[in-house]
Parts: C-alpha cells; sequence; structure tokens
C-alpha cells in the first residue's frame, strides 16, 4: 500500500505537518538554526522531486533524509571548524513560542548538552537525538541511520553515559535565578571576590564571537580563580553600555546582552549545587542575528521557531 500524496499540493500538506519536527531534529544535530534551515529545505527539495507514489511512509521517508543529511552536513562541519577562531558555540534559538521545537521532549537542546554533543560521532548523536528527544523506537533509529538495531542501542547507550559523566546536579528554579542575578551583579563590577563565591571550583566560560568581537577571551578558561580575574579584567569595557534581560533561550532562562536597544549578545548559563558551572556567552553577530529577526517576527501569525515561512517554498501553488 503507497501513500496518496500524489500531488504537489499533497505533498506540501504532508511536509508542512512535519517540518517543526524536520528542524527540531536538524537543530539539535547541527547546533546552528541556519544549518538545520538547509537541511529542512533540501529535505523539501528531496520529497517534492521523488515518486512519492512508492513511499509507504512519508513521515518515514522525510525524517530518514533530514537525519541523514544533517550527519553529511556534521561530517564536513567539524573540517570546517577547525578554522573556527575560538571556542565554537550553538547557535541560540527562542524557545518561548515551541518551547520543544516541535519535539515532544525538551533533551538535547539546553546550550550545555548541545556542547557536550559535540564529542559524539554524528551517527552517535543523531541516534541519541531521536531517542531521546523524538522518542523513536529502537528499529526505527536502526532503518534512519543505517545500522543494526543492536548496534543502535551501543550508540545510544555510548551518548547516555557520555553526557552523565559531564552533567552536574541541578538547583531549583528560584536558586538559580538568585544566583544568575547575583552573578551579573558582581560580573558588571568585576568584583573578584563576590564572583569567586559564587563560581563553582571547576567553573568554564567560553566566548563565541569568531575573532569578531573585541574584549572577550578566545579561548575557553576553567577554574573558579582564572574565571573571575578573567571576567573582571574585562568588565569595565565589556559591560559598558550593556543592559541585559531574561529570556528563554534554548529551552533555559538566559540574558540577552543589548546595548541602544540592539542585540549584541546572549549569555547561557550552566549552574549546580556548586555554584556557577558553565558560562557560554555566544558573541558571534552570524549567530544572533537570526534570533534578533524572530524577535522582530513574533508577533506574525503562526509564526514557529525555525520557520522562514509557513508553508514550504516552490510548492508551485498560486
Amino acid at each position: 500500500m503507497t501513500s496518496d500524496v500524489g500531488t504537489l499540493d499533497d505533498a506540501a500538506d504532508v511536509f508542512s505537518s512535519s517540518r517543526r519536527r524536520l528542524f527540531g531534529i536538524a537543530y539539535r544535530m547541527l547546533g546552528s538554526a541556519a544549518e538545520a534551515e538547509d537541511v529542512v529545505q533540501e529535505t523539501w527539495v528531496r520529497w517534492q522531486t521523488t515518486d512519492r507514489s512508492a513511499v509507504i511512509n512519508p513521515q518515514a521517508f522525510l525524517t530518514t533524509a533530514a537525519t541523514r543529511l544533517a550527519i553529511n552536513v556534521l561530517q564536513s562541519a567539524r573540517s570546517r571548524r577547525e578554522t573556527y577562531i575560538g571556542p565554537w558555540l550553538p547557535e541560540p534559538v527562542d524557545t518561548s513560542a515551541d518551547p520543544t521545537l516541535g519535539a515532544e521532549r525538551a533533551e538535547a537542546l539546553d546550550t550545555a548538552v548541545l556542547v557536550l554533543l559535540e564529542r559524539l560521532t554524528p551517527t552517535e548523536r543523531a541516534a541519541y537525538v531521536l531517542r531521546e528527544a523524538f522518542d523513536y523506537g529502537y528499529p526505527e533509529i536502526a532503518q534512519i541511520v543505517g545500522v543494526s538495531p543492536t548496534a543502535t542501542r551501543q550508540l545510544v547507550s555510548r551518548a547516555r553515559k557520555h553526557l552523565a559523566s559531564e552533567r552536574k546536579n541541578t538547583v531549583s528554579d528560584t536558586a538559580r535565578r538568585d544566583l544568575l542575578e547575583a552573578f551579573l551583579a558582581a560580573a558588571r563590577v568585576g568584583d573578584v571576590a563576590r564572583l569567586e563565591k559564587l563560581l563553582a571550583e571547576d567553573v568554564v566560560t567560553r566566548a563565541d564571537s569568531n575573532g569578531r568581537a573585541k574584549h572577550v577571551a578566545r579561548v575557553a578558561v576553567r577554574g573558579r580563580n582564572k574565571v573571575a580575574r578573567v571576567l573582571s579584567s574585562f568588565a569595565e569595557i565589556f559591560w559598558a553600555g550593556i543592559t541585559t534581560r531574561p529570556i528563554e533561550v534554548n529551552g533555559t532562562e538566559g540574558f540577552a546582552m543589548e546595548r541602544d536597544g540592539e542585540l549584541v549578545g546572549v549569555l547561557s548559563v550552566t549552574v549546580s549545587g556548586e555554584g556557577v558551572q558553565e558560562l557560554m556567552w555566544q558573541m558571534n553577530p552570524d549567530k544572533t542575528e537570526p534570533l534578533r529577526r524572530a524577535w522582530a517576527d513574533q508577533a506574525a501569525p503562526e509564526a514557529g521557531v525555525g520557520e522562514a515561512t509557513p508553508e514550504p517554498p516552490a510548492t508551485g501553488r498560486s
């Protein structure tokens, strides 16, 4: 039995109903909204031009196409990132409109988790995302990534163990918010003593600007004393004219940094019972620009995270 998606209009309807899920998969795998959107567009092209009368399960076809395209992008991205200036961080996305980017779970969306996923192989990352964020069964994942169900279980198990070994215990929302407010107050004035009281012993700070932002460290800095002193040394110049406001980014509360009403960066923070655990400063204008545009377009009806338009491009509709 084949699917009833023979006409282009039918194909467009099927694709539109899957678009957010496809974007959610691709974004979690790539850490880039722009690259994820490219994957979604290429998936549409493949769906538009394939012999759809032979496709038994359109959703499986689309998921497989998007996942394999994302794997290919990941494999090539690793060589491109070798020339990246300074730490690489994922592109932040506003999840207030669509809290899980089309998924049933918010797993593999947090900025810190996306950083950890960078250490997995592309196939491990795909298997983990499909299982943990979208609840695909192992036989389904095996068909999508092209390995046996047993190998799929091993891929997911290795990914889980790797992430579990890196994660820290969490704190309540109230404690997290109080800690972040105290941290921002101390960071603004460069108070080393106060910062050291708020930072975990093994804290790490990373600033992603690809060499385009001044007054930020171009290497990851680790350790309570080192991080406190680096933040203090940049404080007077870095925070000049900057205002902050809480935002929901990648499923958790972060901070938008603005100067003269323009977004200049996004700060994502991981905390634990020991204090501020990880600071991730996204200062690359190429990565913050999509977020700025998304905020400008939020008032548009039916606008969703990761959607440039509510329908697929080039459908041929009048």
